[in-house]
């Protein structure tokens, strides 16, 4: 005889408490009203709304008005990074973008998914880092728990389920370093 298969309870009561889910609600109003419909120049306006909400945000850092930011207070941008237009942060747990890094448009940071195999289809949290000098290229997916180390570069449509070495060039579904990232233009001290 066989078994009756499990029921997966996908539509289960959110896991946040009220008060967070109040909070994201404001997020979502104040998002809409306050900073979507902003000119694209407006960078200044944002980073203040951001801020306002918790999102630690450095100098000149730039994010589009098309952008998707989930709960700002677990958002960290360093000085002169780039969220680029219709890029979608789903921060359920801390994503930290570093100094002079890119998140080009249509990029999706996801930190968190759900345990397939539990019936109760358990949230599984984790936190994305990207330090300095990273550039995700178009429509790059970064699953939940990855670190990005400096200087990589992620290829457009590049799916990104583990950590990345510096310095290199990754690309692909599963995104798997390809050849070391050379700056053109680079010298060595004492020089010429």
């Amino acid at each position: 005889m066989m078994a009756a298969p499990l029921k997966v309870r996908s539509n289960q009561d959110s896991s946040f408490g009220v008060g967070h889910r109040m909070l994201r609600g404001v997020w979502g109003i104040v998002w809409l009203v306050a900073f979507r419909p902003t000119p694209r120049p407006f960078h200044a306006w944002r980073r203040f709304l951001l801020r306002l909400f918790g999102a630690r945000v450095g100098r000149e850092v730039k994010v589009y008005q098309s952008a998707r930011i989930w709960a700002p207070w677990n958002l960290t941008l360093a000085d002169s990074a780039v969220i680029g237009p219709n890029v979608d942060c789903y921060c359920v747990v801390p994503i930290t973008v570093g100094e002079q890094s890119t998140v080009s448009q249509y990029c999706y940071l996801c930190a968190a998914t759900h345990d397939f195999e539990d019936p109760d289809f358990r949230l599984m949290p984790g936190p994305i880092i990207l330090k300095d000098q990273v550039w995700l290229g178009a429509d790059v997916f970064v699953g939940p728990g990855v670190t990005i180390e400096q200087g990589a570069v992620v290829g457009a449509r590049s799916s990104v389920f583990t950590d990345l070495p510096a310095w290199k060039v990754c690309l692909g579904s599963p995104a798997k370093p390809h050849r070391d990232r050379i700056m053109r233009g680079a010298s060595d001290a004492g020089s010429g």
